[in-house]
């Protein structure tokens, strides 16, 4: 079983290049599900009804969702539960939307349980413990007919994310980062079968900081005065993704690698 995982699609430049990169990739990778991030959709910040259905028109399967999620039209698309989209398992349970989530394959020969987490370190949220909760979860779809498990682990310290990838090896098929939108040289399959990187990056104009124009972001450290939030929306733009293999016997990885593209966006 194949799966491609995209990082944080930042706003009408990551929309328009996951759109014009999906293809390729499907004919090139065959992969049986596509996972995208989705909390950076809208103009960079949040979600809206209209920047969701671009992306599932686009080719993406489910979507998995960060501390921005709910901005938006989030608080109102996460409680539609016919549309594949998942919010941090360990927000509070009295916000809408759900952390984790079975899929089925078009051809019906896979089920995939999604699972999304975010991390506790250096975010603002008094969240639930990641941990904690993977084991609620996993304990919760003990015996669930599945092909395998993907974690997408919403997190800032990179300390953090290795911790909880050791912690889950062998009983998840992969955890892979997302949030910093930089991606991370660390994609390997741990000693007990689990695919891990400690950030897939994002799909984001090269000639940015992280998405937003530089020049907002370098006078806001100097001044220390907030940016104006202005997302490049144009130029070259780089995707960040990873290809997991998964033995849908064992539901442990294969293997894990990077096939990050840069295109130009007009």
């Amino acid at each position: 079983m194949k799966i491609i995982f995209i990082g944080d699609i930042f706003g009408k430049i990551g929309r328009r290049a996951v759109a014009e990169i999906l293809p390729k990739w499907r004919k090139k990778y065959k992969p049986d599900f596509v996972i995208g991030q989705n909390e950076n959709l809208a103009h960079g910040v949040g979600i809206t009804r209209r920047t969701v259905q671009e992306v599932f028109d686009a080719g993406v399967d489910a979507m998995t969702g960060g501390n921005h999620t709910f901005r938006g039209e989030g608080m109102t698309l996460l409680n539609e539960h016919a549309l594949p989209l998942l919010r941090p398992a360990n927000f509070p349970p009295t916000l809408p939307g759900r952390g984790d989530m079975i899929i089925q394959s078009k051809d019906g020969k896979f089920r995939l349980l999604v699972v999304n987490l975010m991390g506790r370190v250096f975010f603002r949220e008094n969240l639930d413990d990641p941990f904690r909760k993977l084991d609620e979860i996993l304990k919760k779809h003990e015996g669930a007919q599945i092909s395998g498990t993907l974690v997408d682990f919403h997190s800032e310290a990179t300390s953090e994310a290795n911790a909880l990838g050791h912690y889950s090896d062998g009983r998840v098929s992969a955890l892979v980062g997302t949030h910093t939108h930089i991606g991370t040289v660390d994609a390997r399959v741990l000693p007990k079968g689990t695919a891990y990187v400690t950030d897939v990056g994002g799909v984001i104009a090269v000639d940015s900081v992280l998405g937003e124009t530089k020049e907002n972001i370098i006078q806001s450290m100097l001044t220390q005065r907030p940016f104006q939030h202005t997302p490049v929306e144009t130029g070259l733009c780089s995707i960040g993704a990873v290809l997991i293999d998964i033995n849908e016997k064992t539901n442990l990885a294969r293997s894990i690698k990077r096939i990050n593209e840069e295109i130009i966006i007009e």
